[in-house]
Protein backbone atom coordinates (compact mmCIF):
# COMPACT_ATOMS: atom_id res chain seq x y z
CA UNK A 1 0.00 0.00 0.00
CA UNK A 2 1.25 3.09 -0.96
CA UNK A 3 -0.63 6.52 0.47
CA UNK A 4 0.49 9.51 -1.07
CA UNK A 5 -0.51 12.88 0.65
CA UNK A 6 -0.22 16.43 -0.94
CA UNK A 7 -0.99 18.75 1.62
CA UNK A 8 -1.67 22.74 1.28
CA UNK A 9 -2.49 25.92 3.99
CA UNK A 10 -0.15 24.21 6.87
CA UNK A 11 1.81 25.73 9.68
CA UNK A 12 4.76 27.28 7.72
CA UNK A 13 6.75 27.36 10.81
CA UNK A 14 6.10 23.58 11.50
CA UNK A 15 6.98 22.96 8.07
CA UNK A 16 10.64 24.44 8.72
CA UNK A 17 11.07 22.52 11.91
CA UNK A 18 13.64 19.36 11.53
CA UNK A 19 13.18 18.29 14.56
CA UNK A 20 9.57 17.72 14.29
CA UNK A 21 9.91 15.98 11.32
CA UNK A 22 12.75 13.58 12.61
CA UNK A 23 10.64 12.87 15.86
CA UNK A 24 7.56 12.06 13.64
CA UNK A 25 9.86 9.65 11.64
CA UNK A 26 11.34 8.34 14.49
CA UNK A 27 8.09 7.77 16.02
CA UNK A 28 5.37 7.18 13.60
CA UNK A 29 6.51 3.20 12.20
CA UNK A 30 5.09 2.14 15.77
CA UNK A 31 2.18 4.12 15.28
CA UNK A 32 0.88 2.36 12.59
CA UNK A 33 2.48 -1.31 13.55
CA UNK A 34 5.87 -1.18 11.57
CA UNK A 35 9.19 -1.51 12.37
CA UNK A 36 11.60 1.44 12.06
CA UNK A 37 14.83 0.12 10.64
CA UNK A 38 17.11 2.83 10.40
CA UNK A 39 17.24 6.79 12.12
CA UNK A 40 15.30 9.33 10.01
CA UNK A 41 17.81 11.02 7.54
CA UNK A 42 16.36 14.54 8.31
CA UNK A 43 18.34 17.86 6.30
CA UNK A 44 17.25 21.34 5.31
CA UNK A 45 17.09 21.93 1.89
CA UNK A 46 18.28 25.54 0.65
CA UNK A 47 18.81 25.46 -3.44
CA UNK A 48 19.39 27.36 -6.18
CA UNK A 49 15.60 27.94 -6.47
CA UNK A 50 14.16 29.98 -3.71
CA UNK A 51 10.76 28.52 -3.66
CA UNK A 52 11.89 24.82 -3.24
CA UNK A 53 13.67 25.42 0.14
CA UNK A 54 12.53 23.32 3.22
CA UNK A 55 13.11 20.14 5.17
CA UNK A 56 12.79 16.37 3.82
CA UNK A 57 13.29 13.40 5.74
CA UNK A 58 13.30 9.82 5.25
CA UNK A 59 13.14 6.52 7.14
CA UNK A 60 13.32 3.21 6.27
CA UNK A 61 11.00 0.45 7.77
CA UNK A 62 10.93 -3.07 7.10
CA UNK A 63 7.98 -3.14 5.65
CA UNK A 64 9.29 0.29 3.36
CA UNK A 65 10.22 3.54 3.92
CA UNK A 66 8.15 6.98 4.69
CA UNK A 67 9.30 10.57 3.54
CA UNK A 68 8.58 13.80 4.04
CA UNK A 69 9.14 16.85 1.71
CA UNK A 70 7.84 20.60 2.73
CA UNK A 71 8.21 23.57 0.67
CA UNK A 72 6.95 26.35 3.12
CA UNK A 73 7.62 28.83 0.50
CA UNK A 74 5.16 27.08 -1.67
CA UNK A 75 2.86 26.30 1.35
CA UNK A 76 2.94 22.77 0.31
CA UNK A 77 4.24 19.15 2.29
CA UNK A 78 4.54 15.15 0.30
CA UNK A 79 4.07 12.45 2.46
CA UNK A 80 4.71 9.33 1.47
CA UNK A 81 3.79 5.50 3.46
CA UNK A 82 4.96 3.31 1.25
CA UNK A 83 4.65 -0.34 2.75
CA UNK A 84 3.90 -4.06 2.20
CA UNK A 85 1.97 -3.97 5.13
CA UNK A 86 -1.38 -2.56 4.98
CA UNK A 87 -2.25 1.00 7.51
CA UNK A 88 -4.92 2.48 8.30
CA UNK A 89 -4.81 5.34 5.46
CA UNK A 90 -7.60 7.84 6.91
CA UNK A 91 -5.86 7.42 10.13
CA UNK A 92 -2.24 8.50 8.44
CA UNK A 93 -3.93 11.48 6.80
CA UNK A 94 -5.42 12.72 9.88
CA UNK A 95 -1.90 12.15 11.52
CA UNK A 96 -0.31 14.21 8.79
CA UNK A 97 -2.81 17.09 8.92
CA UNK A 98 -2.93 17.70 12.53
CA UNK A 99 1.18 17.26 12.62
CA UNK A 100 1.41 20.10 9.74
CA UNK A 101 -1.79 21.69 10.69
CA UNK A 102 -2.58 21.38 6.83
CA UNK A 103 -6.12 22.65 5.69
CA UNK A 104 -6.40 20.99 2.98
CA UNK A 105 -4.71 17.75 1.45
CA UNK A 106 -4.90 15.54 -1.83
CA UNK A 107 -4.64 11.63 -1.07
CA UNK A 108 -3.77 8.80 -4.13
CA UNK A 109 -3.89 5.46 -2.65
CA UNK A 110 -1.97 2.74 -4.79
CA UNK A 111 -2.05 -1.20 -3.80
CA UNK A 112 1.45 -2.66 -3.94
CA UNK A 113 0.56 -5.97 -4.58
CA UNK A 114 1.97 -7.86 -2.20
CA UNK A 115 -1.30 -10.05 -1.95
CA UNK A 116 -0.79 -11.81 -5.63
CA UNK A 117 -0.42 -15.21 -6.06
CA UNK A 118 2.13 -16.06 -8.29
CA UNK A 119 3.67 -13.66 -11.33
CA UNK A 120 0.37 -14.43 -14.40
CA UNK A 121 -1.82 -12.82 -11.49
CA UNK A 122 0.65 -9.62 -10.68
CA UNK A 123 0.86 -9.12 -14.28
CA UNK A 124 -2.83 -9.02 -14.73
CA UNK A 125 -3.59 -6.86 -11.58
CA UNK A 126 -0.41 -4.26 -12.40
CA UNK A 127 -2.36 -3.92 -16.12
CA UNK A 128 -5.37 -3.34 -14.82
CA UNK A 129 -4.01 -0.58 -12.60
CA UNK A 130 -2.32 1.01 -15.36
CA UNK A 131 -5.12 1.22 -17.27
CA UNK A 132 -7.09 2.70 -14.86
CA UNK A 133 -4.00 5.39 -14.44
CA UNK A 134 -4.53 6.29 -17.84
CA UNK A 135 -8.14 6.35 -18.12
CA UNK A 136 -8.07 8.82 -15.32
CA UNK A 137 -5.38 11.02 -16.80
CA UNK A 138 -6.80 11.32 -19.58
CA UNK A 139 -10.13 12.35 -18.36
CA UNK A 140 -8.22 14.91 -16.16
CA UNK A 141 -7.08 17.08 -19.16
Amino acid sequence: MHLIIDGYGGNVSKMWDIELVRKFLTDYPDNLGMTRITEPNVVEYNGPKHDDAGVSGFVIIAESHISIHTFPRRDYVNIDIFSCKTFDSEKALDDAKQLFDLADSKTWIIDRGLEWLDKEQGSSETQIQRNALQIEGSGAR
